[in-house]
């Protein structure tokens, strides 16, 4: 199942419209959400989502590519990764 799963970290100063932004790629992508966790620190945002893209018609690549220019137009970094990159890193 990991391999049909991403992790979606971003970050940068808060400002309205960050969540909305994120989360709309991630539908037009269809990417189906299955864990969000956000965080305010001191004006500094962070959200870590845990999306799955066994539905979607898109490949990878363009997923994380529709997303890095989102976090680009909202002058936040978004980083994406295969959630079994991930698993896989903390085995070693």
């Amino acid at each position: 199942m990991s391999e049909q799963q991403i992790i979606v970290t971003v970050q940068g100063v808060d400002k309205v419209g960050i969540v909305a932004k994120v989360t709309s790629v991630l539908a037009q992508y269809e990417v189906n959400i299955e864990d969000i966790k956000q965080t305010l620190m001191q004006g500094h945002f962070v959200m870590f989502m845990l999306g799955n893209i066994e539905k979607s018609k898109y490949s990878f690549k363009e997923i994380k590519e529709a997303l890095t220019k989102a976090g680009e137009e909202l002058g936040m970094e978004i980083w994406v990764q295969r959630k079994e990159i991930v698993d896989n890193m903390h085995i070693i």
